[in-house]
């Protein structure tokens, strides 16, 4: 099976070219190396530096003869789309459009599109199930949501299979401090550094942390599943404070830091925990990784 992974010399993107190396798939990458890194790639693996809003990109698809897009490249800071929402669409739906349109035109059978929890905003009850009321609240995750929209319209025209799955708050090792579920690196290096972290808000804002090596198993389940056309939450389903976050690095690191509160950032999410149950039940996945186990590996590898 050929597979190409958009996105793939980022954080998510590079623990899902290894979970597919390692299955033995033939794996090509584009990225344009804008927040991902060329080191992150495995020297096996073909690397082509290109933006997907390129018009070159067709080309490429019509070399390769791709069985399966993994797509992953994307802008994923919310402050960023709410700073920049025309740049926000230019990449996560034209850019999109355009990887979708070259599928297509080069009988592409399968996508697997990275969405979010994003999609779904402040919910009013949790575990946020796939059939929840989608509100996005930053025009990240409205993007986002619009995708998904594409896909299903693409299917229902053209016949192309997709998987969509929404990650909760993804860490992990080469974590960046941008994105979605940035704070674990963020704080990995702060405390590292013996400095002091910043709350937004009191603390109690929950998210559900996922770690890249069981969202990168999902992917490659993606790839394999009978039950395509749907709409899949990844995550752990258990809600974690950003307080009790830092009660665990405190115990991965040894030792006590200071916090620093400040006002609520405009367009993030309270609370957010959702329920995988439908990954588990059609994927053949579920998470593997305690939070506590992930942290440390992750603060290991960043210090």
């Amino acid at each position: 099976m050929k597979i190409l992974v958009t996105g793939g010399a980022g954080f998510i993107g590079s623990h899902i070219v290894e979970k597919l190396v390692k299955e033995d798939c033939q794996v090509v990458v584009i990225d344009n190396l804008s927040t991902g890194v060329r080191e992150n790639i495995p020297s096996a693996v073909k690397l082509i530096e290109m933006d997907i809003c390129s018009h070159e990109l067709i080309n490429i698809f019509k070399t390769e003869n791709f069985d399966a897009v993994l797509h992953l490249a994307a802008q994923t800071m919310v402050p960023v789309s709410l700073k920049k929402p025309d740049y926000d669409c230019q990449i996560n739906i034209l850019g999109t459009l355009n990887v979708l349109e070259a599928c297509r035109s080069t009988g592409v059978k399968r996508v697997v599109f990275s969405s979010t929890a994003a999609v779904y905003g402040n919910a009013d009850c949790l575990p946020v199930m796939e059939s929840t009321e989608t509100r996005p609240t930053s025009f990240y995750g409205l993007s986002k949501l619009t995708v998904e929209n594409y896909l299903a319209l693409y299917h229902q025209v053209y016949g192309l299979e997709y998987v969509v799955l929404r990650y909760a708050n993804v860490y992990g090792e080469r974590q960046g401090d941008g994105g979605e579920g940035g704070v674990v690196s963020i704080f990995t290096r702060l405390i590292s550094a013996g400095k002091s972290l910043t709350i937004f808000g009191d603390g109690g804002q929950t998210r559900d942390f996922i770690y890249a090596g069981d969202v990168a198993n999902a992917n490659y389940q993606a790839l394999l599943t009978p039950h395509v056309n749907h709409v899949y939450n990844v995550s752990t389903q258990i809600e974690t404070s950003v307080n009790e976050l830092i009660t665990i690095f405190e115990k991965v690191a040894s030792k006590s830091v200071e916090k620093v509160c400040v006002p609520v950032r405009e367009g993030d999410i309270y609370r957010s925990m959702l329920s995988n149950d439908q990954a588990t039940q059609k994927l053949g996945w579920k998470p593997m990784m305690n939070l506590a186990e992930g942290l440390r590996r992750t603060y290991l590898s960043n210090i």
